[in-house]
């Protein structure tokens, strides 16, 4: 029996180990082509050591193009987004688990009916809605549509009802009102779930492409996805340049990720713990 479990572990860890090389491995590739002269990045053999080692694509991305600009304008929308998300979406989630009223089930059904609406489908409204609000080319048109997601309702209100609700009768019979019982004794108890829900939005956001596509116009307000691919229409054989842009976009969000992924894992696992 022993053999057998040890071969089972081992033969997991193989698998695992094989899985990681396949995704890795096209990271470390866009990693090394951005650090190769230009003329050298399509050789045969392949050459996984850049010789000489140059930082020219990087400089001339910069100079080519607004990419500061860009990565301002996906800081500010994404962090924007994720405060928003976290202060309409946490009251929701708190009042779909505690709060007894009529149709709360329904609601929570509607709310999650929303996952199932993909933005194709609302995306021409939804412009010409903004356009009348002058919003296009702004920073609340890339912003608001995105405030209220469903899967943070669901993350928040499944972690909510796992929350003892002795602690909240107690906090009643001390005096406390329904919202201090919410801000004083729930949020600090769903660092886990406020983490997680913000993790994604903020990924979800940062790698956004069709809304920010539509409804900006111009250069200067471009996200990343948008300008990278912008730029990839005007520059798509410049493989170098391509690949350091590309580190550039993905590296903010891989921090973030390797950061967080414990307190990610955490709160998954524990959302679901009570349905």
């Amino acid at each position: 029996m022993k053999i057998r479990h040890c071969l089972k572990f081992w033969l997991f860890i193989v698998s695992l180990s094989i899985l990681a090389l396949i995704w890795i491995t096209p990271m470390v590739w866009m990693l090394i082509t951005s650090f190769k002269l230009e003329g050298r990045t399509i050789t045969f053999p392949i050459q996984w050591i850049p010789s000489p080692f140059s930082l020219q694509s990087y400089r001339a991305l910069f100079e080519r193009a607004p990419i500061t600009r860009w990565l301002f304008n996906s800081i500010i929308t994404s962090s924007l987004t994720t405060l928003g998300v976290l202060i309409i979406d946490a009251p929701a989630a708190y009042a779909l688990s505690r709060l007894r009223f009529a149709g709360r089930k329904f609601l929570f059904i509607f709310t999650l009916a929303g996952l199932m609406v993909p933005i194709q489908v609302i995306v021409i409204p939804l412009y010409l809605m903004f356009d009348k609000l002058s919003l296009v080319n702004t920073y609340p048109g890339l912003i608001l549509p995105r405030l209220a997601i469903p899967l943070g309702v669901f993350i928040l209100r499944q972690f909510f009802m796992g929350i003892p609700t002795e602690l909240e009768e107690a906090a009643v019979l001390d005096g406390c009102s329904r919202f201090r019982v919410f801000y004083n004794i729930i949020l600090p108890l769903s660092g886990t779930a406020l983490t997680t829900v913000a993790i994604f939005t903020f990924i979800g956001t940062w790698n956004e492409f069709l809304w920010p596509l539509i409804i900006i116009t111009e250069e200067e307000m471009f996200t990343l996805p948008v300008g990278l691919a912008a730029f990839q229409g005007s520059y798509n054989v410049k493989y170098a340049m391509l690949m350091a842009a590309s580190i550039i976009s993905s590296a903010p969000i891989l921090i973030a990720f390797i950061i967080f992924q414990r307190r990610i894992i955490q709160g998954i696992a524990m959302s679901g713990l009570k349905g």
